[in-house]
């Protein structure tokens, strides 16, 4: 069973100070990683990666990219820059992307899932080319930057993290991630792109399961990261969970919310219990919360490694 690691990500920041006290603040509650990540209207995810790394001694990364807005031999050249500049400190997350309003916006072509998912297995199979690959056509004197990781992409680049829900995506994780997320976000039925219900415990289970039969042999090696959508601290569960399921638009029944494991919902001592059995339940030991949630979680980071 593998240790926890713990990452909060950014959506944002007033300031260049800003973005650095906040992080300094989540190195000193014990996280591990920050994470940015990679939507119109946040920022640009690796300026801001060098920064925190720069100020920090935290691990940075992408949680996650949008492959289809990358062309890969640019993005290979700013992963491979980035690591270098952050001393090998760079975990790279890849996704197909589900919002379209940001494609619309930035004038890319919206593609159906099955698009989206080729895109993103071309982007792996790239990246891997890129990060080894001699260039014959660049000029003498030059050479490409390569990264000083060697842990993804066949051993070519930094950490590979990929995450998502369907079928499609997951086959890609089993086959090439070494880091597997689950959101534990589906599309609604019916509704506009981006419209998402939590998974619950028993669709989660069943998902891990899909991923371990198809990634074969390298199974075991997989770590497996969990998004936590909500942490909320209080000393009645089921009133709390009962006020999320109806947040939720009675999407979920108040017992999906207790056992879900992407709400955190109790005492600081409940939720580092419920992480445990998330734990040995699905194997989720790499624990993401959103940025808002990093002071109200630091507490359970402290409680879980003072217990390990």
């Amino acid at each position: 069973m593998r240790d926890f690691r713990f990452s909060f990500n950014i959506f944002g920041f007033e300031s260049r100070d800003a973005l650095l006290d906040r992080c300094r603040l989540g190195e000193s509650a014990g996280y591990d990683t920050v994470f940015a990540a990679d939507h119109l209207g946040a920022p640009a995810p690796f300026p801001l990666l060098v920064a925190v790394a720069d100020a920090t001694r935290l691990r940075v990364g992408t949680l996650v990219l949008n492959a289809p807005f990358w062309n890969a031999a640019l993005l290979a050249r700013e992963i491979a820059t980035t690591d270098v500049l952050t001393d090998g400190r760079l975990d790279i997350g890849l996704g197909a992307g589900h919002m379209k309003w940001e494609f619309d916006a930035a004038g890319i072509e919206w593609k159906a899932l099955g698009g989206r998912v080729e895109q993103l297995s071309d982007m792996v199979d790239g990246l891997r080319t890129f990060f080894t690959a001699d260039l014959d056509e660049l000029p003498e004197g030059r050479a490409l930057p390569r990264p000083l990781q060697r842990r993804g992409f066949g051993g070519s680049g930094p950490p590979l993290i990929i995450g998502g829900t369907g079928d499609r995506v997951l086959r890609i994780a089993a086959a090439h991630a070494d880091i597997v997320g689950l959101a534990g976000a589906f599309q609604i039925p019916g509704r506009p792109p981006g419209t998402f219900r939590l998974a619950t415990a028993d669709e989660t289970a069943e998902r891990i399961r899909f991923v371990r039969a198809h990634a074969g042999a390298r199974a075991e090696d997989i770590e497996w990261h969990l998004l936590v959508q909500m942490v909320v601290e209080t000393d009645d569960r089921r009133a709390a969970a009962n006020e999320i399921a109806d947040q939720l638009g009675g999407t979920m029944t108040v017992d999906d919310v207790l056992d879900t494991p992407y709400v955190l919902v109790g005492t600081v001592a409940e939720m580092a219990a419920q992480l445990r059995r998330h734990r040995e339940r699905y194997g989720f030991s790499y624990i993401t919360v959103h940025e808002p949630y990093l002071e109200l979680f630091a507490p359970v980071i402290r409680q879980l490694r003072e217990q390990s």
